[in-house]
């Protein structure tokens, strides 16, 4: 498919993906070369205020693509219109800032436009403060080309004192004309301003050899089909008239046909080709797998866009795989209540969840059942093994229409719908039962003493349905962990890593049971938050507690409360229980002033995640922010630092606050849970409760955060790490060399490393604090 890089004046007939790596290669052109470069406005009335400020924006924008310096790239400008302007010196500028800042200060003129007066102007008066034709000088005109006078002459002495000119076409440029000003061959020398990326790569690609020379490696300058236009003002005729004339004969009028003119404006089209730089990408290599879109991000940087259920790594692999062994029946509502189009958005969100977990060697068996005032299992428990053939028969099912009967249809499937299959003798058939029920609306029949029925009967429910059926969905379950709700059509496709992650957990404990932790939470106590959503707050971090076990070898937990500033409530090595942590936040006062966010992570960062207060190498480390989004302002820099040192920033923010702001803060959309309000904050406690898991089973590196104490440098061995110490001695470097005049350096032999367990870590952790003593 063909496809227009510039819609509108010119047009290069390329790929979409050869677009792309035209504008990628344009952004990072940059011309190092001693060159002497002077631009020559067009500030007269036909270009107009508007197009001198598009001019103004492309010759910054150019200067991005010139290495601006005394001993390199140096700039000037003229401004033209009735007479020549020096706007600024080739030598008053020598930064690309300062060059950048005084273009923006130039100010539009007026008047008529006298090229060939400009032109003149330059070979009379040469590049003012340039290096007298001892580098290479190149004119860059931006102008729309309609001259007042001839430019013919003056134009080819200019080029005879072999300066190289480029022609610039802005608003609807007249290209013939800019033809006659551009050097040999044109089709190198004429660019558009309405594209200043493409232009950039247009300029650099034609000086690139031989003036600008530091080409990136594999980058080639390649000719593209290209298509100018101007347009112009024509007379075409549009029909006849009969018009009268005189006549020779006194008594008579002669009657004849006369033209009506009509004028229009249409685009006169130059066809040529159009040279451009093209950089070899990331994405040629074809990395994103499962249908993912490459995006290149430079010349060596891309990011994949991953369909949904995908992205289980950076290359779109599969994340939803359901790894469990489960019997798994899916319970859709097909009643009237729930329409046909509600009802085609399930039958949509199965089979796109199904496609995304079921694999071929996926260890489940799955069934779906459909129910309106009567229940149908048209697929089987176990009747298809592979996603094809399951939404083939998703695909055949109809809507039924009728009352809504969700609690007879829940007391059907407990008592019909995992009728056991026949087994061989040695095969235990005991896995987990699970009942995904989705439904829309509300029941018209109990639904409570059904779920009752089912959950003795063994099986595991859970619920999916909008937000208004919240309330009914918990009683169907029994607990709001197991109750999914989506705020729009959209938004229940963006629940099923959710899902994957509630069956899967079924007959697991909750939290990081076997994984060591350090946790630490960020709670804000400011008066924008309120005493009782502050106690909310509390009782939040309180019932997360639950879920960990709390002790040196397994998890760590601090808490920080902020308002103005931030202060450490206890820190990760002052509890050593569970009962001790819930006994110590119990005690948490309310602050009641301003939020500053930012403080609050640079606290955790110096003071918090630090050896001395108890944190622990090669363990990994998570801060959960939680907050109404005040005073986020400051946080995004102390957040990537604690990125950057390992440490993985959760933000949670309940209320409206700008996605832009906590995007920046949370560093990545995977976390950052946004919660309308504060009552809905304990049905988010199993989703976050599940991400900070996830954190803890990944891998670590043992030297973020620096373990060295005292400005001690950390070295990694093979599952170890050393402190080399200056001044001081120690595992750690914990302990000043007070013998001698010179330091022990390094503090253990080349061969000592740290070996990190459990139980070294409970007697590193005393040895600290009998040295803090």
């Amino acid at each position: 498919p063909t496809a227009l890089l510039v819609l509108g004046i010119q047009q290069i007939h390329v790929g979409q993906e050869m677009i792309g790596k035209i504008s990628a290669a344009g952004q990072l052109m940059q011309c190092s070369a001693s060159l002497d470069v002077l631009f020559l406005l067009d500030g007269s009335y036909s270009i107009g205020k508007g197009s001198f400020e598009r001019s103004k924006h492309f010759a910054g924008k150019l200067c991005d693509a010139l290495d601006i310096h005394p001993d390199r790239v140096r700039v000037g400008m003229i401004q033209f219109s009735s007479t020549p302007h020096l706007e600024f010196p080739l030598d008053s500028y020598l930064t690309k800032q300062a060059v950048k800042e005084r273009i923006k200060r130039t100010v539009f003129r007026g008047g008529s436009t006298e090229t060939g007066q400009a032109l003149k102007y330059i070979l009379h008066k040469g590049f003012p403060g340039g290096r007298n034709s001892s580098v290479p000088e190149v004119l860059i005109i931006i102008s729309d080309g309609k001259s007042q006078g001839s430019t013919a002459m003056p134009a080819m002495q200019v080029k005879e004192r072999h300066i190289t000119v480029f022609a610039v076409g802005i608003k609807f440029p007249r290209w013939e004309e800019l033809h006659v000003l551009a050097s040999e061959p044109p089709e190198r020398h004429l660019l558009f301003a309405g594209d200043a990326d493409d232009a950039a790569n247009g300029l650099y690609s034609t000086l690139s050899d031989p003036v600008c020379t530091a080409t990136a490696p594999g980058c080639k300058v390649e000719s593209h089909p290209c298509e100018r236009r101007t347009l112009e003002t024509v007379k075409e005729v549009a029909s006849n008239y009969v018009c009268w004339k005189g006549s020779k004969q006194p008594n008579a009028v002669q009657a004849s046909l006369c033209p009506f003119i009509r004028w229009k404006r249409v685009f006169i089209k130059h066809p040529s080709r159009c040279f451009r730089t093209v950089c070899p990408d990331p994405c040629d290599s074809q990395p994103c797998q499962n249908g993912g879109t490459c995006v290149p991000e430079g010349l060596d940087r891309y990011h994949c866009l991953c369909l949904l259920g995908y992205g289980g790594d950076v290359h779109c692999a599969a994340k939803l795989s359901l790894e469990c062994s489960v019997d798994l029946l899916f319970l859709m509502d097909s009643s009237a209540g729930v329409t046909l189009e509600g009802f085609l958005r399930f039958k949509a969100f199965l089979k796109r969840f199904l496609q995304a977990v079921v694999g071929q060697d996926s260890p489940m068996s799955l069934g779906v059942a459909q129910y309106s005032e009567d229940v149908k299992i048209p697929i089987e428990l176990g009747q298809h093994k592979d996603a094809f053939s399951l939404v083939k028969g998703i695909d055949a099912l109809n809507f039924s229409g009728g009352r809504t009967l969700t609690g007879r249809a829940l007391q059907y499937i407990a008592q019909h719908g995992f009728r056991s299959t026949p087994v061989f003798a040695d095969v235990q058939d005991d896995l987990p039962r699970v009942v995904v029920l989705l439904t829309d609306s509300k029941s018209q029949d109990s639904v409570a003493e059904a779920a009752k029925y089912a959950k003795d009967q063994n099986l595991f429910l859970i619920g999916i349905g909008s937000s208004f059926m919240r309330a009914e969905l918990t009683t169907v379950t029994g607990n709001p962990q197991q109750t999914i709700v989506y705020s729009d059509p959209q938004d229940l496709f963006n629940r099923m890593p959710e899902l994957q992650r509630k069956i899967c957990s079924v007959g697991n404990p909750e939290g990081c049971q076997a994984q060591s932790l350090d946790l630490a939470f960020a709670v804000d106590a400011s008066s924008g938050v309120g005493l009782e959503n502050f106690l909310r707050l509390r009782h939040f971090v309180r019932s997360s507690c639950l879920h960990f076990v709390i002790n040196r070898d397994v998890t760590q937990i601090a808490l920080v409360i902020y308002g103005s500033k931030a202060h450490t409530v206890f820190a990760l090595d002052t509890h050593t229980s569970n009962s001790a942590v819930l006994q110590a936040i119990d005690q948490v006062p309310f602050l009641g002033d301003s939020a500053s966010a930012g403080s609050a992570l640079l606290h955790v960062y110096s003071d918090v995640m630090t050896v001395q207060k108890g944190a622990r190498p090669g363990v990994s480390k998570v801060v959960v922010l939680l907050t109404n989004g005040g005073g986020m302002q400051d946080a995004a820099a102390p957040a990537q630092q604690l990125r950057h040192n390992g440490i993985l920033v959760f933000v949670v923010v309940i209320g409206d606050t700008e996605r832009d702001t906590l995007l920046r803060v949370a560093g990545s959309p995977t976390y950052l849970v946004h919660i309308s309000s504060y009552e809905d904050l304990q049905y988010y406690q199993g989703l976050i409760i599940e991400r900070i898991c996830e954190e803890a089973r990944s891998p670590v590196n043992l030297c973020k955060p620096n373990p060295c104490m005292n400005q001690g440098v950390c070295i990694l061995g093979p599952g170890s790490y050393r402190c080399q110490c200056h001044g001081w001695e120690g595992p750690h470097c914990e302990t000043r060399v007070v013998r001698g005049d010179s330091p022990r350096s390094p503090a253990l032999p080349p061969h000592s490393h740290v070996q990190w367990s459990p139980r070294g870590m409970q007697h590193s952790s005393r040895a600290l604090q009998h040295s803090k003593r």
